[in-house]
């Protein structure tokens, strides 16, 4: 037998009196440990930061991490033993880990003690308790963290460089100006207005940056559930002291306006005076709101850049407590080195924000043992009780809360993951107030430790900390989490030294020096100095990299369990496509002929980056800049490249998300126009890499035929960019895999396999009508005809009706499809409806987005109302381009897919022509000409719809009826 290894030398204890420890390193079956009760070999593979025994546990016994449960022993359990679950055998069973050996069974069961409040017993904490003096325990004894966090109390209080604001707005660590889409709907105007704004930034050294703020609620078409967390984030966005100036963009007809907006901020009392501000509806069209707001914005940048930072104490700090892609090490250094640093600016007066209330779960008897008084307890626990309830509404737990990454880095559970989690809150540390999400902090009579309500979804928490006046972001993420707010700087904080040095350029502190042996009082002492320069403009790593994200605690469906047996038990839609009544329509017109030029299966050959998490989208989208402005794949017959911003992929619970997100990326990534395809992980969302690989072999889909790249395995922003830009050089090059799109061993599912058993006409690609060739013309063979979207934003008359009617049957008659979503009011007109159906009532026939197999007309069960959502969805399904008919305002497009948009003539001098591709009649004959003219030219590529020429575009998964931020 070998050396038994030291305990200390391959693990460490949370809590001296805890039976599992954590694996600092991977442990392989077979090696002895040396154990207090001898030496023994450990009996399967312990991952790096999962857990195994270092006692006998009896059956029924608990295992304690942090001195407290968080599961019971389903079998004697021995020194040595690999401590595991069934959703984490699960979860392993989905990777791909060389030379492992995982037990074939769970040895526990999760336990999450549900926390009474024992309101006879409580002990309210008058004040804070005073500092503990450092003491020296080993490494292997983590009660060090109890301890020797201690950062001695500075003997003068110390200040900041800031920007120090009108009135009651407070201090700003920034000074930036904000476009602030209002709601979904201006999502992609305000990201145009910033992009045509941001070269004046430049020239202003004083200003930090013009950011936009594009968000996914309050767009939808009745009032959402979300509405006061809307109007408390966006109003405290607005008066933030970040700010410098802000513009508020809407359409005037949202469920949420700038006018509702500005109503609520008045009657709450923002100081809404005291900052430069702006109210824009786009009224007279985007050409002339862009216009209007360049010119409003440039007449704030003297005022803007005339501000200085002065000399400001330490109680004008309002640090955001957050964390994402936790691992096991989140509660042994990084979350206590956050909460060292904000108990030392506590001190000096300043405040501190913790949220994530559903990681609080499980963890409650720790965050109460230090609590000003039962009112906050109390509140604290109403919270707790009304998020439970929330999640009752949606059929889930707080078990949906650990991702894929979560469990992969030793979070077996959610009690596991809150009882790290709340260690960002400091023992010593006293929760002085509760308040609500986003709810401002002056409110709050004195400064000091906060807990707000929010989801533990890392973005929309981060939302309401701002919103709530949070002007420095701390967070810690173990998988090495990228995210950062436009204009609120966020310092990171990595758990381990290996995964510091692995993103070095993305990470700004390394907590993992801890384990490696410093001492938190040393580290916490040198992170709060570091803490001061970036709240007096040293700019953190993630400003740096120029990129960031914002995401509200987004909308939900359920307010009640009435629905919810009935939703859960919904049989899927089989795919078969709705039968039409075709006869009473004319054959196809010329336009759209067999006998004119075919129509391309492929409206043009896309480079497509997929996102697989809310973290990789804006490194997605850099990745995709850049290759096109390097034009790769050009010679190739690649038109451009491709990638989507979302918010999904993170922080959601519920298996029909799961279902959702996984088809949809399926969807995607064979879709007609993506020639070559690249999925991207962050590297710790709920559905990686490694679980898409599964869902693509369990299609029977060629995982050689598309690229991979993970920005926290691969090395960071940097890295993932340059192995994504090196497949698609080789994979374009034609020294890889086929195009995606070209039949060679195609799938059984494959859409083209299912064409050609339904004996549709086949031809080449008509280069003359196509700009740009495929990659291959000569393996490439596709269908005549094309999937069309058909999709309504506003009531139809009659002759529109007729002429959308005689679209769709003429489109299906020739052996296409036509794919409208389940809540599109065109569904209920009973002239389009009894023209195509007769009597029969439409049902779905495809889930959101389900890849289409069978040509036809097919109803997509969308469960949304969101224009966006309902569009990614249908490109999801393989739609080639989207056929629209629009009445308020113009829509937003897709990136992938062209969105033509249609007016009724009614609206003529009323919307204003620029924004749109055309204007109907009301002749059903001359309507139909147009309509046809624009989609053969739009599938030929002659003519590109105005809202993808102009970036006007927008892409967002929905949550269905059941899906839930967690």
């Amino acid at each position: 037998m070998s050396t038994p290894l030291p305990l200390d030398s391959v693990s460490r204890l949370p809590s001296p009196g805890d039976n599992v420890a954590i694996a600092i390193r991977r442990i392989d079956a077979g090696e002895t440990l040396a154990f207090s009760s001898g030496s023994c070999a450990v009996t399967h593979t312990v991952l790096e930061g999962h857990r195994f025994a270092v006692n006998p546990i009896a059956v029924g016994g608990e295992l304690l991490s942090w001195g407290l449960p968080f599961g019971r022993a389903l079998a004697p359990i021995a020194p040595g033993d690999y401590v595991c679950n069934q959703s984490m055998l699960d979860a392993l069973a989905l990777r791909r880990v060389a030379g492992a050996r995982f037990p074939a069974q769970p040895n526990f069961v999760d336990h999450l003690t549900p926390y009474h409040l024992d309101e006879t017993t409580f002990l309210a904490t008058d004040h804070p308790p005073s500092p503990t003096p450092p003491s020296g325990p080993p490494l292997s004894d983590f009660s060090v963290q109890r301890s020797a966090l201690n950062v001695k109390r500075s003997p003068a209080p110390k200040s900041f460089l800031g920007y120090r604001r009108p009135g009651t707005r407070g201090v700003g660590t920034r000074n930036t100006i904000v476009i602030l889409g209002t709601t979904s709907r201006t999502a992609s105007f305000a990201r145009q207005l910033a992009a045509r704004l941001q070269p004046l930034a430049r020239v202003h050294p004083a200003i930090d940056g013009i950011v936009a703020i594009a968000h996914t609620e309050g767009g939808g078409t009745g009032e959402p559930n979300n509405t006061l967390e809307i109007l408390r984030t966006l109003g405290g966005f607005i008066v933030h002291p970040n700010v410098a100036a802000v513009i508020a963009i809407d359409y005037g007809v949202e469920p949420i306006t700038n006018t509702r907006l500005h109503a609520f901020m008045r009657e709450h009392r923002y100081p809404i005076d005291e900052v430069p501000h702006h109210f824009l509806t786009l009224d007279s069209g985007l050409a002339a709101g862009l216009a209007d707001g360049e010119r409003i914005v440039r007449a704030w940048l003297p005022e803007a850049a005339a501000q200085r930072r002065t000399s400001e104490p330490l109680s004008e700090l309002r640090i955001a407590l957050q964390c994402g892609g936790s691992d096991a090490f989140s509660g042994v250094s990084g979350n206590p080195l956050a909460g060292a640093i904000v108990h030392e600016l506590i001190q000096h007066g300043g405040t501190g924000v913790l949220t994530e209330t559903d990681e609080a779960m499980g963890a409650e008897s720790y965050l109460l043992q230090n609590v000003r008084d039962l009112a906050t307890a109390r509140a604290f626990m109403d919270r707790i009780e009304a998020f439970q309830e929330k999640l009752r509404w949606h059929g889930l737990t707080p078990e949906s809360n650990p991702s894929a990454g979560n469990k992969y880095r030793g979070l077996y559970n959610i009690a596991l993951k809150s009882l790290g989690a709340v260690h960002k809150k400091d023992p010593r540390t006293r929760i002085d107030t509760v308040i609500d999400y986003a709810q401002p902090l002056r409110d709050i009579a004195e400064p000091g430790f906060t807990f707000m309500n929010g989801p533990g979804n890392d973005l929309e928490g981060i939302a309401g900390q701002v919103g709530a006046g949070c002007n420095l972001i701390l967070f810690v993420t173990g998988n090495g989490s990228i995210t950062n707010f436009p204009f609120v700087p966020t310092l990171k904080i990595t758990t381990t030294t290996r995964r510091h040095e692995l993103l070095i350029h993305e990470m700004d502190i390394n907590a993992g020096r801890y384990l490696d042996g410093e001492t938190m009082s040393a580290l916490a002492a040198e992170s709060f100095g570091l803490v001061i320069e970036t709240a007096s403009g040293r700019k953190t790593k993630g400003e740096h990299a120029g990129h960031s994200q914002v995401s509200l605690w987004r909308n939900w469906a359920q307010t009640d369990t009435s629905h919810l047996t009935e939703l859960r038990a919904r049989p899927a839609p089989d795919g078969v496509p709705l039968s039409t009544l075709n006869s009473q329509f004319p054959a196809l017109s010329p336009q759209l002929s067999a006998s004119s030029p075919p129509l391309p299966s492929a409206t043009e050959h896309v480079g497509l980056i997929l996102p697989t998490s809310m973290c990789a989208t804006q490194i997605a989208r850099l990745a995709a800049e850049r290759l096109n402005a390097k034009q790769l794949g050009r010679e190739q017959g690649i038109s451009r490249f491709v990638a989507f911003t979302h918010t999904e992929g993170c922080g959601f619970g519920g298996e029909t998300m799961y279902r959702l997100l996984e088809r949809t990326y399926r969807g995607y990534l064979t879709h007609p126009n993506v020639a070559a395809a690249l999925l991207l992980e962050h590297g710790c969302e709920k559905i990686p890499n490694d679980v898409m690989r599964r869902q693509l072999e369990a299609a029977a889909l060629p995982l050689e035929r598309y690229g991979w790249a993970s920005v926290q395995l691969d090395g960071g922003i940097e890295k993932a960019i340059t192995k994504i830009e090196a497949w698609f050089s080789e994979r374009l090059s034609g020294t890889s895999a086929p195009p995606l799109n070209a039949p060679t061993s195609p799938p059984p599912s494959d859409l083209n396999v299912q064409r050609s058993a339904l004996n549709v006409k086949r031809s080449t690609l008509d280069l003359e009508h196509s700009p740009t060739p495929p990659p291959d013309p000569s393996t490439l063979t596709l269908p005549l005809t094309l999937t069309l979207a058909l999709l309504t934003a506003a009531p139809v008359s009659a002759p529109t009706a007729t002429a959308l009617a005689q679209i769709a049957s003429a489109t299906v008659r020739a052996g296409g499809s036509i794919l409208l979503p389940e809540s599109d009011p065109l569904l209920g007109n009973p002239i389009f409806r009894t023209a195509l159906l007769g009597a029969t009532p439409p049902h779905a026939t495809l889930a959101y987005g389900q890849p289409l197999t069978t040509p036809g007309l097919h109803v997509i069960a969308t469960e949304t109302d969101h224009w966006v959502e309902n569009l990614t969805g249908l490109g999801g399904c393989g739609a080639h381009l989207a056929l629209t008919i629009v009445g308020q305002h113009a829509q937003q497009g897709h990136p992938l897919i062209p969105v033509i948009q249609l007016a009724e003539a009614a609206e003529r001098g009323r919307l204003p022509a620029d924004d749109i591709d055309d204007f109907l009649t009301g002749e059903v004959g001359a309507d139909i000409a147009t309509i046809e003219s624009w989609i053969a030219a739009v599938a030929r590529r002659e003519r590109v719809p105005v809202a993808n020429a102009q970036g006007f575009v927008d892409f967002q998964l929905t949550r269905g009826l059941l899906g839930l931020t967690t």
